[in-house]
């Protein structure tokens, strides 16, 4: 019996990219009666919404609901009460999306009997300009984002402990709930962690390749992971306990880059250790980005790729220290905008 399939995207500002994802949506093999689409919208203020509408006409099985609070948990949980289908597939508008992406992860998710399957994540640039293009290379290399399996691929099905996106049975929400509205980011992490601890499964199907299109500048880069480490820490309180290990190294990174200012007061074998790892660490980003750029044939990137790293590390690991401040020494939940925004 075929499962009825709902699609919910989040989205707010999107114009550039909603028609794009909407339209790799009507592109799927899966029986098209058997879709619907549910599109959140945060009050969007550009033409994402005329945009929409405009394939509403076309397409009788796409809905646009409002989520006045602006922030992707709000979005996703709106859309899932709107929802009638038996499996829940969330999209990204940033994304866009094979053509068997739903038979294919509604099949992987009854074969496996798995609680949440996903595909991996080809990461392209906004457009062919330099910045992007350094952009897109450095947040899909190992160097710069760690062993995130759905970022890096695999060459076989296997378990992890998140994948993007997802897709679920929808009775998993009755059992452990809905998306965490506390976390403006993160909310995956989060939810996929509650799903482990409650003995659930989470499999990557890396034969499905997601096109995600990357931030476009450097200011949204440094934003993007700055949130991403400020609420990692109010995911593991709400866990209890860190889902990843990776999560800490930007942090240890930058303490050990602060460290530098107690150098003075250091023996000399401390300080020969401290400037030999920094002199290392800026080696290997000039050295990884090297092959990067002879990899595309465009020597340019290798002006910017080898600073793109020590930013993503940075901003990353200071809005995790100042998340651990703000949420397990000063007892705060960290708020829908007094620290972050959604995109």
């Amino acid at each position: 019996m075929t499962k009825r399939v709902s699609v919910i995207i989040p989205t707010r500002n999107e114009s550039k990219y909603i028609g794009d994802t909407l339209k790799s949506v009507f592109m799927q093999d899966y029986p098209s009666q058997f879709v619907e689409v549910i599109i959140a919208d945060g009050e969007s203020d550009d033409d994402t919404k005329a945009v929409v509408e405009e394939l509403i006409v076309k397409h009788s099985n796409v809905k646009l609901i409002s989520n006045p609070e602006r922030i992707v948990p709000y979005a996703l949980n709106y859309a899932i009460v709107a929802s009638s289908g038996d499996i829940i597939i969330r999209m990204d508008s940033h994304s866009s999306y094979p053509q068997n992406y739903i038979s294919r992860l509604v099949g992987e998710l009854e074969r496996l009997k798995s609680d949440n399957v996903g595909g991996v994540c080809i990461t392209l640039p906004a457009n062919d300009d330099l910045i992007p293009t350094a952009i897109a290379l450095s947040i899909s290399h190992p160097f710069g984002i760690g062993d995130s399996t759905f970022r890096v691929g695999s060459d076989k099905i296997k378990e992890v402990d998140t994948v993007p996106f997802g897709c679920f049975r929808r009775t998993l929400f009755d059992e452990i709930g809905f998306f965490d509205t506390d976390l403006i980011r993160n909310q995956d992490d989060e939810f996929n962690g509650r799903l482990l601890k409650n003995g659930g499964k989470i499999h990557l199907i890396p034969d499905v390749k997601i096109k995600y299109y990357a931030r476009s500048d450097i200011k949204s880069l440094v934003k993007m992971f700055y949130q991403y480490g400020l609420f990692k820490p109010l995911v593991n309180k709400k866990l209890g306990a860190p889902a990843t290990l990776r999560q800490f190294v930007p942090p240890l990174f930058l303490l050990f880059l602060l460290s530098g200012l107690l150098l003075p007061m250091l023996p000399f074998i401390f300080v020969m250790a401290w400037l030999f790892f920094v002199a290392f660490y800026f080696f290997m980003s000039i050295i990884v980005g090297l092959i990067l750029a002879t990899k595309e044939k465009r020597f340019t990137l290798l002006i910017v790729i080898p600073f793109l790293f020590p930013l993503i590390h940075i901003s990353y690991g200071w809005g995790y220290l100042r998340g651990f401040y703000l949420v397990y020494v000063l007892n705060r939940k960290l708020g829908n905008s007094n620290y972050a925004t959604s995109r």
